[in-house]
């Protein structure tokens, strides 16, 4: 009886082996973005998300980890995708866009709200577009945009991590500008920013930080926070309260993208405003626009059509673009 019980314990346990077998390892949802090699043995620091300059950020700047994920000839352009990381589980897909022929071009850094992904970047009618005029374009996401925040709670999104995604994405944007230095095929001299709501808060923070940016586009920027949080009707009603303590306005108050348009008198800007807009309400936007120093450097559209009447004479980046070849042309 005793060798008949231990027989069939060992015939159970070469079962559950066998099974065990056949039971698939697990597999990292698709979704999560993958570091690039190195990435986790670098030291990061302790990113301080209320200081904007890169010298006062905690990052470890003089590291990073950049993995060129692919590389692509198009008709009229070369388009690259090249992931960086500086932080700790968020690396950033950056897109450069190259035209053909042109030694060292000078390039614009495209940031639209966080509520965009980087389909755009993709589109070869835009990346045409945008590269027609021998520009080279760079474009990227913001932080807690839907692309960079697969692992972090549903309730977590720009507003309700403020400080975070705007320090965070300033951060990002001089680090992106150093790593096209490290390159050598972009003229440094001449960057230009266009920015659209969510995105345009951060170009005017980043510009303002940053003298390699030299003409700043703005396409409804956000700004001044304490009117922006009360009243836009891109926060949900149940969750306005919680923006609007002394807490929460305290840590984004250095943070105001309105601070930051007087300050930049020796650089091209230029403000749109589409009237019609209803994430930015007319009290933070009547505020925005008299901070503009000079009315020819504001351009307001009664409504969304009328804005893109303009954008059709002009071209995706016309006004840029002519701010560019205006400065220093690229050195031999």
């Amino acid at each position: 009886m005793y060798r008949f019980t231990l027989s069939l314990f060992a015939v159970f346990l070469v079962s559950l082996v066998s099974l065990s077998a056949q039971v698939p390892a697990p597999v990292a949802p698709a979704s999560a973005p993958t570091q690039p090699a190195g990435a986790a043995s670098l030291a990061w620091g302790h990113e301080n998300w209320g200081a904007l300059p890169l010298a006062a950020s905690g990052l470890n700047t003089s590291r990073y980890v950049a993995l060129v994920l692919s590389k692509h000839d198009e008709a009229n352009y070369t388009r690259e995708i090249v992931r960086l990381q500086w932080r700790a589980a968020d690396p950033v897909d950056i897109y450069i866009l190259l035209p053909h022929n042109v030694t060292r071009p000078a390039a614009i850094v495209y940031l639209y709200d966080y509520r965009f992904d980087s389909d755009r970047f993709r589109d070869d009618a835009w990346c045409t577009r945008a590269t027609k005029d021998g520009v080279a374009a760079i474009g990227f996401t913001t932080a807690l945009s839907l692309e960079r925040t697969r692992n972090r709670p549903l309730k977590e999104w720009f507003v309700s991590e403020l400080q975070e995604a705007l320090g965070t994405t300033t951060h990002d944007v001089q680090m992106i500008l150093n790593y096209l230095s490290s390159r050598g095929d972009i003229d440094l001299g001449r960057i230009g920013i266009f920015g659209q709501g969510a995105g345009g808060a951060v170009a005017l923070l980043a510009a303002d930080v940053d003298p390699r940016i030299q003409a700043i586009d703005l396409l409804n920027p956000w700004g001044d926070w304490p009117d922006w949080l009360k009243y836009s009707r891109q926060i949900p009603d149940e969750e306005r309260p919680d923006y609007l303590t002394p807490e929460f306005l305290g840590r984004v108050k250095n943070l105001d993208p309105l601070l930051s348009i007087p300050r930049l008198t020796t650089r091209h800007l230029r403000i749109q405003q589409v009237l019609d807009d209803t994430v930015t309400p007319s009290q933070a936007r009547d505020k925005i626009a008299a901070a503009v120093r000079a009315p020819q450097l504001l351009a307001r559209f009664n409504d969304t059509a009328a804005h893109a009447a303009s954008w059709r004479k002009s071209g995706l980046s016309g006004w840029l673009i002519e701010q560019l070849t205006a400065t220093q042309q690229p050195k031999p």
